[in-house]
């Protein structure tokens, strides 16, 4: 499979959260659990947050991950290109790892990197079984897949929907993380948004609807981000727990 980076996109200005990447949560900025975390799991070389503002590059050497300064960029996945082609050897595999999930596990990431270890694989990322009430929830988003695991559409509609009535066992939550190899990560930045990426508000539909696949690998992770200060305080009662 090659070197494989996890790289962490993490701005200052998110307009529902300012700051969120310096949140203290357990004594420590938000960003360095999410590093600290991924550098945890089976396989990974370097950990690097990519960012426009020193004081998250500082906390984030903190957290032990290389800080890679970006210019601007539309989405955390341009952040993310950007910061791909500065490092240096230049990765072969990298996970695109968000920086408000402070209770990732490595094991998911570890997921992700087996499913790289295909070569026909270009991009991959999570699905999980949905809760119950979660169909319905378009803050869901939905996967369904081929019968060799690839994505065949993600929506935050009910999909599939089963005619019979009740929830399909074929149904999945999507969880936002994903890898690329390093040259299609640079594909992909720079193909324009699609129109179903549009009208759903979804990233990952670009890949598809520019004839691409989507490799996707069960994990029990459920996914956790920080959006608001209301999310820090539930992440504060489940470290509290753990």
């Amino acid at each position: 499979m090659g070197l494989a980076y996890v790289i962490i996109p993490a701005r200052y200005g998110a307009s529902r959260f300012p700051g969120k990447p310096l949140a203290i949560l357990a004594g420590k900025p938000l960003i360095c659990h999410v590093a600290e975390r991924a550098l945890k799991a089976r396989g990974v070389e370097l950990v690097a947050v990519a960012t426009d503002d020193e004081r998250i590059a500082a906390a984030a050497r903190g957290g032990g991950a290389r800080a890679v300064m970006t210019g601007p960029a539309a989405t955390g996945t341009d952040r993310v290109a950007q910061a791909a082609r500065q490092l240096s050897p230049r990765p072969e595999v990298v996970v695109n790892l968000q920086g408000d999930e402070p209770l990732i596990e490595p094991a998911a990431i570890e997921a992700l990197l087996t499913a790289m270890s295909d070569p026909a694989v270009k991009m991959a990322t999570l699905a999980r079984p949905l809760a119950e009430g979660e169909l319905e929830r378009p803050q869901v988003v939905k996967v369904v897949c081929a019968a060799n695991g690839d994505a065949l559409y993600f929506s935050r509609a009910a999909i599939p929907h089963r005619r019979a009535g009740g929830t399909s066992p074929m149904a999945r939550a999507h969880v936002g993380i994903y890898a690329f190899r390093e040259p299609f990560l640079q594909e992909f930045a720079a193909l324009a948004p699609g129109r179903l990426e549009q009208e759903e508000s979804l990233e990952q539909l670009r890949a598809l609807e520019h004839g691409h696949r989507i490799r996707v690998v069960e994990t029990q992770y459920g996914g956790f981000g920080v959006d608001t200060p209301e999310d820090l305080e539930r992440a504060r009662a489940m470290l509290a727990r753990a």
